[in-house]
Protein backbone atom coordinates (compact mmCIF):
# COMPACT_ATOMS: atom_id res chain seq x y z
CA UNK A 1 0.00 0.00 0.00
CA UNK A 2 2.82 2.49 -0.47
CA UNK A 3 6.65 2.61 0.70
CA UNK A 4 7.94 2.26 3.94
CA UNK A 5 8.17 5.73 6.11
CA UNK A 6 11.20 6.43 8.59
CA UNK A 7 11.65 3.37 10.54
CA UNK A 8 11.95 5.36 14.02
CA UNK A 9 8.22 6.72 13.45
CA UNK A 10 6.57 4.64 15.67
CA UNK A 11 2.95 5.03 13.72
CA UNK A 12 2.12 7.13 10.64
CA UNK A 13 -1.36 7.60 8.59
CA UNK A 14 -1.07 8.97 5.54
CA UNK A 15 -4.52 9.94 4.27
CA UNK A 16 -6.34 7.01 6.31
CA UNK A 17 -9.82 6.41 4.96
CA UNK A 18 -12.26 3.87 6.42
CA UNK A 19 -15.88 3.43 4.87
CA UNK A 20 -18.31 1.13 6.29
CA UNK A 21 -20.52 0.52 3.09
CA UNK A 22 -21.75 4.02 2.12
CA UNK A 23 -20.65 5.53 5.55
CA UNK A 24 -17.45 7.07 5.63
CA UNK A 25 -15.81 6.76 9.77
CA UNK A 26 -12.35 8.37 9.04
CA UNK A 27 -11.96 10.92 6.21
CA UNK A 28 -8.52 11.26 4.69
CA UNK A 29 -6.83 11.06 7.78
CA UNK A 30 -3.52 12.00 8.40
CA UNK A 31 -1.17 12.78 11.50
CA UNK A 32 2.28 10.85 13.00
CA UNK A 33 3.14 9.65 16.26
CA UNK A 34 6.48 10.98 17.48
CA UNK A 35 9.42 8.73 18.86
CA UNK A 36 8.67 9.53 22.85
CA UNK A 37 5.21 10.96 22.44
CA UNK A 38 1.72 10.03 24.05
CA UNK A 39 -0.72 11.11 20.96
CA UNK A 40 -4.32 12.06 22.01
CA UNK A 41 -6.90 11.32 19.60
CA UNK A 42 -9.50 13.57 21.40
CA UNK A 43 -13.37 12.83 19.42
CA UNK A 44 -16.83 12.51 20.64
CA UNK A 45 -18.54 9.14 20.16
CA UNK A 46 -18.85 8.45 16.59
CA UNK A 47 -16.17 10.61 15.44
CA UNK A 48 -13.74 7.64 14.32
CA UNK A 49 -11.47 6.94 16.91
CA UNK A 50 -11.64 3.04 17.32
CA UNK A 51 -12.14 2.78 12.79
CA UNK A 52 -8.98 4.08 13.32
CA UNK A 53 -7.32 2.28 15.94
CA UNK A 54 -9.26 -0.82 15.06
CA UNK A 55 -7.52 -0.27 11.01
CA UNK A 56 -3.28 -0.69 12.92
CA UNK A 57 -4.12 -3.65 14.43
CA UNK A 58 -5.94 -5.54 11.30
CA UNK A 59 -9.56 -5.70 12.65
CA UNK A 60 -10.67 -2.99 10.17
CA UNK A 61 -9.27 -3.12 6.67
CA UNK A 62 -9.11 0.22 5.26
CA UNK A 63 -10.65 2.07 1.95
CA UNK A 64 -7.68 3.54 1.17
CA UNK A 65 -4.74 5.39 2.54
CA UNK A 66 -1.30 3.53 3.95
CA UNK A 67 -0.72 3.09 8.04
CA UNK A 68 3.53 2.32 8.78
CA UNK A 69 4.16 0.97 12.24
CA UNK A 70 7.96 2.19 12.61
CA UNK A 71 8.22 1.66 8.77
CA UNK A 72 6.31 -1.30 8.34
CA UNK A 73 2.93 -1.33 6.29
CA UNK A 74 0.22 -2.11 8.59
CA UNK A 75 -2.00 -3.92 5.40
CA UNK A 76 0.80 -5.65 3.32
CA UNK A 77 2.94 -6.64 6.04
CA UNK A 78 0.66 -7.02 9.25
CA UNK A 79 2.41 -9.63 10.97
CA UNK A 80 5.50 -7.87 11.39
CA UNK A 81 3.41 -4.47 12.29
CA UNK A 82 1.48 -6.06 14.73
CA UNK A 83 4.23 -7.86 16.41
CA UNK A 84 5.54 -4.28 17.27
CA UNK A 85 1.90 -3.02 19.12
CA UNK A 86 0.29 -3.49 22.13
CA UNK A 87 -3.91 -3.24 21.77
CA UNK A 88 -6.12 -2.34 24.17
CA UNK A 89 -9.79 -2.34 22.29
CA UNK A 90 -12.42 -0.27 23.88
CA UNK A 91 -14.70 -2.69 24.56
CA UNK A 92 -13.25 -5.84 26.73
CA UNK A 93 -13.69 -8.61 25.09
CA UNK A 94 -11.42 -11.55 26.75
CA UNK A 95 -12.06 -15.34 26.97
CA UNK A 96 -14.05 -15.55 30.10
CA UNK A 97 -14.04 -19.10 30.95
CA UNK A 98 -10.16 -18.23 31.46
CA UNK A 99 -8.74 -16.34 34.62
CA UNK A 100 -6.79 -13.93 34.37
CA UNK A 101 -3.30 -15.63 34.98
CA UNK A 102 -4.38 -18.16 32.03
CA UNK A 103 -5.17 -15.85 29.90
CA UNK A 104 -1.85 -13.70 30.98
CA UNK A 105 -0.14 -17.32 29.81
CA UNK A 106 -1.73 -17.72 26.36
CA UNK A 107 -0.91 -14.26 25.23
CA UNK A 108 2.32 -14.92 26.40
CA UNK A 109 2.71 -17.84 24.38
CA UNK A 110 1.16 -15.85 21.21
CA UNK A 111 3.89 -13.45 21.71
CA UNK A 112 6.23 -16.29 22.03
CA UNK A 113 7.98 -14.70 25.41
CA UNK A 114 9.87 -17.03 27.59
CA UNK A 115 8.30 -18.45 30.50
CA UNK A 116 10.32 -17.01 32.48
CA UNK A 117 10.31 -13.57 31.82
CA UNK A 118 6.60 -13.51 31.24
CA UNK A 119 5.60 -15.35 34.68
CA UNK A 120 7.73 -12.27 36.24
CA UNK A 121 6.09 -9.67 34.11
CA UNK A 122 2.76 -11.20 34.91
CA UNK A 123 3.61 -11.40 39.21
CA UNK A 124 4.95 -7.61 39.05
CA UNK A 125 1.29 -6.28 36.63
CA UNK A 126 -0.78 -8.28 39.25
CA UNK A 127 0.81 -6.80 42.42
CA UNK A 128 0.99 -3.27 40.63
CA UNK A 129 -3.18 -3.63 39.83
CA UNK A 130 -3.67 -5.18 43.05
CA UNK A 131 -5.24 -8.26 41.39
CA UNK A 132 -4.52 -10.68 43.83
CA UNK A 133 -7.51 -13.59 44.62
CA UNK A 134 -8.93 -12.22 41.26
CA UNK A 135 -5.74 -13.48 38.62
CA UNK A 136 -7.32 -17.15 39.79
CA UNK A 137 -10.93 -16.36 39.46
CA UNK A 138 -13.02 -16.95 36.30
CA UNK A 139 -12.76 -13.58 33.90
CA UNK A 140 -16.69 -14.13 33.44
CA UNK A 141 -16.99 -13.29 37.29
CA UNK A 142 -14.84 -10.16 37.54
CA UNK A 143 -15.86 -6.83 37.18
CA UNK A 144 -15.32 -4.26 34.29
CA UNK A 145 -12.32 -2.32 35.89
CA UNK A 146 -10.19 -5.94 36.96
CA UNK A 147 -11.00 -7.22 33.14
CA UNK A 148 -9.95 -3.56 32.17
CA UNK A 149 -6.75 -4.00 33.90
CA UNK A 150 -6.04 -7.22 32.32
CA UNK A 151 -6.41 -6.22 28.78
CA UNK A 152 -3.56 -3.40 30.01
CA UNK A 153 -1.68 -6.18 31.42
CA UNK A 154 -1.93 -8.20 28.11
CA UNK A 155 -1.18 -5.10 25.98
CA UNK A 156 2.40 -4.08 28.06
CA UNK A 157 3.40 -7.79 28.36
CA UNK A 158 6.02 -7.85 25.59
CA UNK A 159 6.91 -4.78 25.67
CA UNK A 160 5.63 -3.15 22.39
CA UNK A 161 7.46 -0.30 20.85
CA UNK A 162 3.99 1.19 20.36
CA UNK A 163 0.82 1.21 22.40
CA UNK A 164 -2.62 1.71 20.98
CA UNK A 165 -5.10 2.51 23.78
CA UNK A 166 -8.91 2.51 22.71
CA UNK A 167 -10.21 4.68 25.84
CA UNK A 168 -8.08 2.49 27.98
CA UNK A 169 -9.16 4.27 30.94
CA UNK A 170 -12.68 3.13 31.16
CA UNK A 171 -14.03 1.29 34.20
CA UNK A 172 -10.97 2.09 36.43
CA UNK A 173 -10.84 3.35 40.13
CA UNK A 174 -9.07 6.84 40.81
CA UNK A 175 -5.63 4.68 42.01
CA UNK A 176 -5.36 2.43 38.59
CA UNK A 177 -6.32 5.06 36.44
CA UNK A 178 -3.03 7.44 38.32
CA UNK A 179 -1.55 4.02 37.84
CA UNK A 180 -1.56 3.94 34.23
CA UNK A 181 -0.65 7.43 33.67
CA UNK A 182 2.44 7.15 35.02
CA UNK A 183 3.02 4.14 33.44
CA UNK A 184 2.69 5.50 30.26
CA UNK A 185 4.96 8.73 31.09
CA UNK A 186 7.54 5.86 31.89
CA UNK A 187 6.90 4.09 29.02
CA UNK A 188 7.68 6.58 26.19
CA UNK A 189 10.53 7.90 28.64
CA UNK A 190 12.57 4.58 27.75
CA UNK A 191 12.96 5.68 24.03
CA UNK A 192 12.10 5.11 20.75
CA UNK A 193 8.56 4.05 21.68
CA UNK A 194 5.49 5.41 21.07
CA UNK A 195 1.53 6.10 22.40
CA UNK A 196 -1.75 6.48 20.57
CA UNK A 197 -4.22 6.91 23.03
CA UNK A 198 -7.75 7.78 21.94
CA UNK A 199 -10.63 9.44 24.27
CA UNK A 200 -13.81 11.34 24.38
CA UNK A 201 -12.30 13.50 27.63
CA UNK A 202 -10.75 16.54 27.75
CA UNK A 203 -9.32 16.32 30.99
CA UNK A 204 -7.65 13.41 30.53
CA UNK A 205 -6.62 14.55 26.95
CA UNK A 206 -4.72 17.65 28.85
CA UNK A 207 -3.51 15.55 31.51
CA UNK A 208 -1.14 13.26 29.30
CA UNK A 209 -0.58 13.86 25.82
CA UNK A 210 2.39 15.74 24.55
CA UNK A 211 0.31 16.21 21.16
CA UNK A 212 -3.39 16.24 20.68
CA UNK A 213 -5.19 15.35 17.52
CA UNK A 214 -9.14 16.38 17.15
CA UNK A 215 -11.36 13.91 15.24
CA UNK A 216 -14.55 15.13 14.29
CA UNK A 217 -16.90 13.13 11.32
CA UNK A 218 -13.68 11.29 10.48
CA UNK A 219 -11.31 14.32 10.10
CA UNK A 220 -8.71 15.81 11.57
CA UNK A 221 -9.51 19.20 12.99
CA UNK A 222 -6.62 20.30 14.39
CA UNK A 223 -3.83 18.92 16.09
CA UNK A 224 -0.64 20.27 18.00
CA UNK A 225 0.51 20.70 21.63
CA UNK A 226 -2.20 22.63 23.56
CA UNK A 227 -0.07 26.25 23.37
CA UNK A 228 -0.22 25.42 19.99
CA UNK A 229 -4.20 24.81 19.55
CA UNK A 230 -4.99 27.56 22.02
CA UNK A 231 -3.03 29.84 19.31
CA UNK A 232 -5.03 28.94 16.38
CA UNK A 233 -8.52 29.54 18.15
CA UNK A 234 -7.01 32.48 18.95
CA UNK A 235 -7.38 32.69 22.84
CA UNK A 236 -4.21 32.24 24.95
CA UNK A 237 -5.52 31.02 28.39
CA UNK A 238 -8.65 28.86 26.33
CA UNK A 239 -9.09 25.10 28.25
CA UNK A 240 -8.89 22.36 25.86
CA UNK A 241 -12.51 21.92 26.31
CA UNK A 242 -13.16 25.03 24.75
CA UNK A 243 -10.70 24.31 21.73
CA UNK A 244 -12.64 20.93 21.51
CA UNK A 245 -16.00 22.65 21.06
CA UNK A 246 -14.83 25.65 19.33
CA UNK A 247 -13.41 23.06 16.32
CA UNK A 248 -16.11 20.79 16.10
CA UNK A 249 -18.49 23.25 16.31
CA UNK A 250 -19.72 21.32 19.81
CA UNK A 251 -20.60 24.80 21.00
CA UNK A 252 -22.96 25.61 18.31
CA UNK A 253 -26.81 25.73 19.67
CA UNK A 254 -25.74 24.83 22.96
CA UNK A 255 -27.21 27.95 24.86
CA UNK A 256 -30.50 26.97 22.82
CA UNK A 257 -30.62 23.54 24.16
CA UNK A 258 -29.84 24.65 27.61
CA UNK A 259 -32.86 27.07 27.53
CA UNK A 260 -35.28 24.39 26.18
CA UNK A 261 -34.33 22.14 28.96
CA UNK A 262 -34.84 25.12 31.26
CA UNK A 263 -38.41 25.36 29.70
CA UNK A 264 -39.23 22.14 29.59
CA UNK A 265 -37.87 21.72 33.56
CA UNK A 266 -40.24 24.67 34.32
CA UNK A 267 -43.27 23.08 32.92
CA UNK A 268 -43.02 19.90 34.50
CA UNK A 269 -42.85 21.79 37.82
Amino acid sequence: MGSPGPASTPLAFDRLTVDYGERRAVDHLTLAVRPGEIYGLLGSNGAGKSSALKSIVGLVRPTDGHIQVFGSDAVDDGLRARELVGYVPESTVLYEALTPREFLEFVAGVRRLDAGIAGERMRAFAEAFRLGPELEEPIATLSNGTRQKVLLAAALLHEPRLLVLDEPLNSLDPRSVRLVKELLVRYVARGGRGVLFSTHTVEIAAAICHRIGILDGGVLRGEGTLGELRTRVARGDASLEEIFLRLTRGDEGLAEALAGLDRGADGLG
